[in-house]
């Protein structure tokens, strides 16, 4: 006889985490017009009628996740599952009630429900926008060097630490400008990161965008008020590590821009 996987009961955040790391049959038992009228994204509605299409057709090493209203049906359908051999099974605890509830604590406070599922499935804690993963990065790192402007601005809203620095020194503005996302960098800039944050090299955004030949990123970060000034370990400056014309004329540019208003407010 074939042995069992007992179901397991899990939370709300455990189920999130789930949702974002795999994928899964999510199941939901309640009446059609509930399902109708709201219901967990990616859900299937079922009942008793459906169920042996989908006991069927589906492969036992699929991982299931089952919700009812508050949590008690959705263990009976869980334990059907289970007898029929599915390794791994889950019933959501408190059922969509709970997930609802859940759901408006979260966009009330930190991180709303899609935001937990974007840092699941990152690798990152689904409860903690300042979580780290490899090389020292964050979740504003990861989504500024995707260009993701939508979970930036979330996570900036969530309370991300603006100037955490990765395990080279650099900050999530670095990572925008390797990505030349000007949304992003905007975004960042506005938030108030770190414009002349230095690495472990010495080295600014503006350094790497003027080094790498990214001049929509220089006329960026220029406008913005980067500066000019910093120097990398070796003693080179922005204007030194120019890789292309349009860098040099952009950098040129401010330099004399900034000359001109010394000399003006100079006293007579």
């Amino acid at each position: 006889m074939r042995q069992r996987t007992p179901f397991q009961r899990i939370s709300v955040p455990e189920a999130q985490s789930l949702i974002g790391r795999k994928e899964v049959l999510l199941l939901d038992v309640r009446d059609a017009a509930a399902f109708n009228q709201h219901h967990i994204t990616g859900a299937q509605n079922i009942s008793i009628a459906s169920l042996d299409g989908i006991l069927e057709g589906t492969a036992r090493t699929t991982p299931v996740l089952i919700y009812c209203y508050h949590g008690y049906a959705s263990q009976e359908y869980a334990q059907i599952f289970s007898d029929f051999g599915f390794s791994e099974v889950y019933s959501l605890d408190g059922g969509f009630e709970a997930w609802s509830k859940e759901d408006r604590a979260a966009n009330r406070g930190s991180t709303g429900a899609a935001l937990r599922r974007w840092l699941a499935a990152q690798g990152f804690s689904a409860g903690n926008v300042n979580s780290v993963i490899a090389n020292g990065t964050t979740p504003l790192m990861k989504a500024s060097h995707r260009g993701q402007t939508k979970i930036v601005r979330a996570l900036i809203a969530a309370g991300s630490e603006l100037n955490a620095r990765n395990a080279d020194g650099n900050n999530a503005l670095w990572l925008a400008c390797v990505g030349s996302h000007l949304d992003v960098i905007s975004a960042l800039i506005k938030a108030g990161i770190d414009i002349d944050n230095r690495n472990d090299n010495g080295a600014t955004p503006l350094m790497y965008a003027a080094s790498a030949g990214k001049a929509a990123v220089v006329e960026r970060l220029l406008a913005a008020g980067a500066s000019l000034t910093p120097e990398t370990l070796d003693g080179f400056t922005a204007l030194d590590m120019a890789a292309t014309i349009e860098c040099l004329t952009l950098l040129r540019r401010a330099a004399r821009a900034q000359v001109e208003v010394f000399d003006a407010r100079a006293p007579a």
